[in-house]
């Protein structure tokens, strides 16, 4: 998939852009209502940061995931490009009509468009797709909401079930196991010294954190334990860390980028009385957390 910021993009003359079929929008997510809008396209049209950051920035939710898991769950759509705006207040302040004629007619040569029935855009976000329907230069599919077991798929919906530590739950809306990414960073070692080595991540503030407990996961294609929390056994004064233990996996991950897949929650972090209890429930994550890896997604 070919990655091109709008902003690399030239006006091409009338009628000599070359012809897209475009889905535009946030891509929070790329849940199943997201895939059902870029389906069928070769182009989708994102924004980059969320638009809320720019525009309302006390209103700007946090994320499910960074614009490097985004990008990579869209190319594995089978979408041949990736147009990203960086999104700051001189675009936000574009009308809607500018933002069609300028951007989706002159730089994309849009012949169809694919939007959810709740996109909104341009300044005021005065555009819907009942507006983009009324231009004759491209064909505008509007995508309805998609439910799941009598749910309706949203970002928010999801935000709130891996906030509950719900990552199986969430995993049914976005269609793969809940991601998380970022640099493996030196913790306290406590866990090498008790036999269960980790890889630490610090969360990324923006980013909406998982519930604290203990989850089954994979990490660089091992099976792992995480957990998520602060470790009440020890005062370590360190704040949120994910912590992922790759079973039977050996090297140092130190200063790489680390991506976590989420399968099952297992518990809930607890504090115990001795090392000992500790290192013994450790051991019973890790076999959970082999058995519910094991059974598959």
């Amino acid at each position: 998939m070919k990655v091109t910021s709008l902003t690399d993009i030239a006006v091409a003359p009338p009628g000599e852009a070359p012809s897209r079929r475009v889905a535009i929008g946030t891509f929070d997510g790329v849940h199943l209502g997201h895939r059902e809008v870029i389906r069928a396209n070769d182009t989708v049209l994102t924004f980059d940061p969320h638009p809320l950051a720019v525009i309302s920035p006390e209103a700007r939710p946090k994320l499910l995931m960074p614009y490097s898991i985004k990008r990579d769950l869209i190319a594995g759509l089978g979408v041949d490009e990736l147009v990203v705006i960086p999104f700051d207040r001189h675009f936000a302040d574009r009308s809607a009509e500018d933002f069609v004629e300028s951007v989706l007619i002159g730089q994309l040569g849009a012949q169809s468009v694919s939007v959810g029935e709740n996109f909104r855009f341009g300044k005021g976000a005065r555009g819907t797709p009942e507006f983009l329907s009324s231009y004759a230069e491209f064909e505008t599919r509007v995508v309805a909401l998609v439910g799941v077991a009598g749910e309706t798929v949203s970002s928010s919906q999801i935000r709130g079930l891996v906030a509950a530590g719900e990552v199986d739950k969430a995993a049914q809306f976005l269609g793969g196991p809940y991601l998380i990414e970022g640099e493996v960073v030196h913790g306290d070692k406590r866990g090498r010294d008790l036999g269960m080595p980790t890889a630490n991540i610090v969360p990324d503030p923006l980013l909406v954190a998982p519930g604290h407990g203990v989850y089954a996961g994979w990490a660089h294609g091992y099976t792992a334990a995480i957990n998520v929390g602060v470790r009440p056994t020890f005062e370590t004064g360190r704040g949120l860390l994910i912590e992922a233990h790759l079973i039977d996996f050996e090297g140092d991950l130190y200063g790489e980028r680390l991506r976590i897949a989420l399968v099952e929650r297992m518990r809930g972090e607890q504090r115990f009385e001795s090392v000992d209890e500790l290192v013994g429930q450790m051991q019973k994550d890790v076999e959970q957390a082999t058995e519910i890896c094991a059974a598959g997604p």
